[in-house]
C-alpha cells in the first residue's frame, strides 16, 4: 500500500458527525445520579441526623463532636493552605523585620520611652 492511501484509510467521516463523547468538564450521569441519590437521603433524613447525634452526645459527647466535624466537611469546603514565593521561588518575606522598641528588660532603654514615675494608681 502506498504511502498516500494510508491517509485515506484512517478518514472517519466529517468532525460534526463524530461521536466524540462527553464535552470536557461535564460531570458523568452515573456519578450526577448517585449525588443526587445521597443529597435526596441525607435532606430527608436531617431531623433524624439531629436525633442520632443527640443519642451518641448523650453517651459520649467527645465521639458526637468528631462525628459533627466530620459532617461539616461535606458542607463547609476545608481552606487550602497556600504558600506565597516570589520570583524563581524566593521567599517573599527573607528581608521582613519587625522592630518594637528596646527591650522591656534592657537597663539601656531610653528613659523617654518609660512612664513618669509620679504617675498615680487609679486603683
Amino acid at each position: 500500500m502506498s504511502e498516500e492511501n494510508n491517509g485515506l484509510s484512517r478518514w472517519r467521516g466529517p468532525l460534526d458527525a463524530r461521536n466524540v463523547g462527553r464535552v470536557e468538564g461535564t460531570k458523568n450521569r452515573v456519578t450526577q445520579n448517585i449525588r443526587k441519590a445521597y443529597q435526596d437521603l441525607v435532606e430527608g433524613n436531617l431531623d433524624n441526623m439531629s436525633q442520632w447525634i443527640g443519642h451518641i452526645a448523650n453517651e459520649n459527647p467527645k465521639e458526637a463532636m468528631e462525628l459533627m466535624i466530620k459532617l461539616s466537611e461535606f458542607v463547609i469546603p476545608k481552606l487550602a493552605r497556600t504558600e506565597l514565593t516570589g520570583a524563581n521561588g524566593d521567599d517573599v518575606f527573607k528581608n521582613v523585620t519587625f522592630q518594637f522598641g528596646p527591650d522591656v528588660n534592657s537597663d539601656q532603654r531610653n528613659q523617654d520611652t518609660l512612664p513618669p514615675s509620679n504617675i498615680e494608681d487609679l486603683d
